[in-house]
């Protein structure tokens, strides 16, 4: 960019900044999110959680497919 472009674009720099650091947050919970191994640890922790009967098995079954789903997601990815 030339230098008239960014005087011109001055007053815009705290809302870029923030734009910028939001899409860092963003793209670091979608790290984590799609981690291999914070979703094997959650679907190990959701199977004790049914095996001591905290939760009943359409619980079960729904949040593994979630967490399945994340897994598949992930490496399709490449993640």
């Amino acid at each position: 960019m030339g230098l008239l472009t960014e005087v011109l674009l001055l007053p815009a720099a705290p809302v870029r900044g923030t734009a910028w650091v939001l899409r860092q947050v963003v793209e670091v919970a979608e790290r984590e999110y799609y981690n291999p191994e914070v979703v094997h640890r959650e679907l190990a922790g959701l199977v004790a959680a049914f095996e001591a009967g905290e939760i009943e098995e359409a619980e079960f079954d729904r949040r593994e497919d979630e967490l399945l789903a994340r897994l598949d997601a992930a490496r399709r990815d490449g993640r």
